[in-house]
């Protein structure tokens, strides 16, 4: 499982069962359910592992949007998931190139980390 964590909206992308493709899920509002949502799909598909997006600028500092993510990370670690951040540059920007600007653009994002990360490991 993939998480793109957006100030507005968090992009979930999840693999197959053989763990070889990523695909974009469902897009989740960034509210006070987002921890409670997110931990559910972990439970409920006994998810072993989640990729988390890792945001920075172009001098290779952290976003301002990362401070929020890094966050939302240790409520999961604390939690009992593992979090593991994987390198992400304009992910969402290169989603919305692919298909366009659409309400599955964040889950998009998340499937193109996901991707990253299952590539990183071969």
């Amino acid at each position: 499982m993939a998480i793109d964590y957006g100030e507005k909206r968090v992009g979930i992308a999840s693999t197959d069962e053989g763990g070889s493709f990523a695909l974009p899920r469902t897009v989740l509002p960034n509210d006070e359910k987002l921890l409670e949502n997110v931990l559910e799909m972990v439970k409920k598909e006994s998810i072993e592992e989640v990729i988390m997006g890792e945001s920075k600028n172009f001098a290779g500092e952290d976003n301002l949007i990362m401070k929020k993510a890094l966050e939302f990370k240790s409520e999961l670690e604390s939690r009992g998931v593992k979090v593991i951040l994987h390198p992400e540059v304009l992910t969402t920007m290169e989603a919305r190139r692919l298909q366009g600007n659409n309400d599955m653009t964040d889950a998009s994002a998340a499937a193109l980390i996901l991707k990253n990360y299952l590539e990183s490991r071969v």
